[in-house]
């Protein structure tokens, strides 16, 4: 059994795991307040809180929970569900969450090239501009190729992990 003293220390290595992975997330684009939403659902047993446990914990305003959780959907990290018997709402992570965050990013180097090969054809393929442009697009294609891939390699290595764990 735990002593208190060991819960509030697993509780501060909890808490700083949460701050120190949101400023990561921070630092590579995405919002601080979503970013700390995303490292306490990932630090939680079920990945699942409710506004005023993510409130609570991160010492957050409910307005600031409640825009941060609706850019956390729109990026396809979490989902939302009614409480059971409730009308709260509860925020629950993905089950393949990383599968799901990188998987996703296919259609936006899609579109991406897509919009460099737009540009290419508005300034002229034999311009610098242009010759620039279409090495973007080259790139976002190839990107999205390679991601692809690389997705197909993690589920097979996950799977073989897991045969050899069984």
């Amino acid at each position: 059994m735990e002593t208190p003293a060991r819960q509030e220390a697993d509780g501060e290595a909890v808490a700083a795991f949460v701050e120190r992975f949101a400023a990561d997330l921070t630092e590579a684009g995405i919002p601080r307040m979503s970013s700390r939403i995303f490292a306490c659902l990932l630090a939680e047993a079920d990945g699942v809180l409710t506004a005023a446990q993510l409130a609570e914990r991160l010492c957050a305003s409910p307005a600031a929970v409640s825009g941060a959780v609706r850019y956390l959907a729109q990026q396809h990290m979490l989902s939302r569900e009614r409480e059971p018997g409730s009308r709260r709402e509860r925020y629950r992570l993905h089950t393949d969450i990383w599968h799901e965050v990188v998987a996703g990013r296919d259609k936006v180097f899609a579109r991406w090239s897509a919009t460099m090969r737009a540009g290419v054809k508005a300034v002229g393929e034999d311009t610098a501009a242009g010759r620039r442009l279409a090495e973007a697009a080259a790139f976002f294609d190839f990107t999205k190729a390679e991601l692809a891939a690389m997705v197909d390699r993690w589920h097979r290595s996950r799977a073989l992990t897991r045969e050899n764990q069984a």
